[in-house]
């Protein structure tokens, strides 16, 4: 199964095709973004390091929420 997470970029490096994403929660990761024609600002999906797609910020917030509820229901069962 592959899983793509949605982020904002926060830091652009298009000289070298990275930025940097923020997903939430503090965390933040290095992305490629070759694939896909970003602006800072922008809401990527990403996998496997690369950003795969550009997203509107709806979109992604509403992904993010499924991923958060996932988790809580998740840490319920436990």
């Amino acid at each position: 199964m592959c899983l793509a997470i949605p982020g904002k970029i926060i830091e652009l490096d298009k000289k070298k095709q990275n930025a940097t994403v923020d997903y939430g929660s503090g965390t933040k990761r290095k992305a490629n973004v070759s694939l896909v024609q970003v602006k800072l600002g922008d809401y990527v999906l990403v996998h496997a390091g690369f950003a795969i797609q550009v997203l509107d910020e709806k979109e992604a917030q509403e992904t993010l929420a499924l991923f958060r509820e996932m988790l809580s229901l998740q840490d319920g069962d436990r």
